[in-house]
């Protein structure tokens, strides 16, 4: 039976971190994933996405961005390129299409027990192990969707592609967070029938001053302000805001834009009966709720340019960005006949969810979630890597990963 320092699990970009860490450390480590490198990228996202952060944000531990477009965009396949030339530099210990099936505690370490692609178990054990699989583990569904006809597709947005993948007619698209809002343009442009029951998701300019707004607060230490610093803890489980990567300076994304392109705005999805769909009258609220979250940034950012003395380029005109009308809101729909309206498809852009009970240790509250302190958790030698508010707003982008992963690197030899 093989012994390591350290098991990682997952390869994605929190694996991949982790690795650099440990390699410079001299640690003896492997990296399991269950696909292959950056699979959640490969699998879960369609064919025109586009990183959400610019390409300067989106470097591993070591590295620095030199290409001629550090205010662009990854494709998605461009990222994952980026991801197999930096395991194969790096030479990591990656294991692709291994599954971990169960983490044990037996005496002062662990016993992991593994799956490969063709069903074979084995097992291996370490001092210490690292869990870098995110959150992103699973398509999460309301129940809703067994009241829909049998005769629609139904899918999650982690199994989207592109228009052409869809059955002919309308499509209804559930949820207004990033995925939602980007398939519903990926859909408008492509000359389909848009229905999007909306939710209450904040969004953002993408350019401001002429510059990205991540930009802006990575000055102003936005993206450095820790768990601990949250003037309200419910921030931390708040949905990603709307804001889209594609086009050569990405674009801003409002609901009162996709209405103006075509998109069929409706409130929250409420429920479906004999064909009908039916949403609340919540559209205002959630109209409301992204126009001041837009407009609270851009304060923080005139606050801290006023504060701080620095030049700032003129304000650039933005469409998608101006405050939405009452007449958006009174154009939205709160019934839609399936039937009537052809609607061949249903899209569930609802997140996703992940499940730790592999790990038999005891390492999740009663939700299920992590507990843990930065990324250490309260089973000594197991470490989480790689979640939302880890530590830091930027700990579920690309851009907070190396500071977490020197953190736990840190933990680990301290312990060792």
């Amino acid at each position: 039976m093989a012994h390591f320092d350290v098991v990682v699990i997952g390869g994605g970009q929190a694996g991949l971190g982790i690795g650099y860490y440990l390699r410079a450390a001299g640690r003896k480590f492997v990296i399991f994933e269950r696909g292959r490198v950056g699979e959640t990228w490969r699998t879960q996202r369609w064919d025109s996405f586009a990183v959400n952060t610019p390409n300067w944000a989106n470097c591993l531990p070591g590295e620095v961005y030199d290409g001629a477009e550090p205010d662009g965009f990854y494709h998605r396949d461009e990222l994952v390129d980026y991801f197999e030339d930096y395991v194969a530099k790096l030479a990591l210990p990656v294991f692709e299409g291994v599954t971990v099936t169960g983490v044990d505690v037996i005496g002062g370490g662990f016993r992991v027990t593994c799956e490969d692609a063709d069903g074979v178990v084995d097992t291996v054990t370490a001092t210490n192990i690292v869990v870098a699989s995110g959150m992103m583990q699973a398509p999460k569904i309301s129940r809703m969707r067994e009241r829909f006809p049998e005769s629609l597709l139904e899918l999650h947005a982690s199994d989207y592609r592109s228009p052409e993948t869809l059955p002919p007619g309308a499509v209804v698209v559930v949820g207004a967070g990033q995925s939602g809002c980007q398939i519903s343009v990926d859909l408008i442009n492509a000359g389909r029938e848009v229905y999007l029951c909306t939710s209450k998701v904040g969004r953002l300019r993408r350019r401001y001053r002429q510059r990205d707004v991540v930009d802006w607060g990575e000055d102003m230490g936005f993206w450095n302000v820790s768990v601990g610093e949250l003037p309200d803890p419910a921030i931390e489980f708040a949905v990603q805001p709307q804001v889209s990567g594609v086009g050569r300076f990405g674009s801003t994304l409002s609901l009162q834009s996709m209405a103006r392109d075509g998109v069929h705005l409706m409130g929250r999805l409420s429920d479906v009966e004999d064909g009908v769909l039916k949403t609340d009258d919540s559209l205002a609220e959630h109209i409301a709720f992204a126009d001041e979250r837009s407009a609270e940034f851009i304060r923080m950012i005139e606050d801290w340019i006023s504060s701080s003395g620095v030049s700032a380029e003129p304000i650039e005109d933005d469409p998608n960005d101006l405050p939405a009308g009452p007449e958006v809101a009174e154009s939205g729909i709160t019934e839609l006949d399936l039937e009537a309206a052809g609607v061949g498809s249903v899209i569930w852009c609802t997140g996703f969810t992940a499940e730790f009970d592999w790990i038999h240790a005891g390492v999740t509250d009663e939700n299920g979630r992590p507990i843990h302190k930065r990324g250490i958790s309260s089973v000594p030698g197991i470490y989480f890597l790689g979640f939302p508010w880890l530590h830091s707003r930027k700990s579920g982008i690309i851009h907070g990963i190396d500071e977490d992963a020197r953190f736990v690197a840190e933990a680990i030899a301290a312990r060792t």
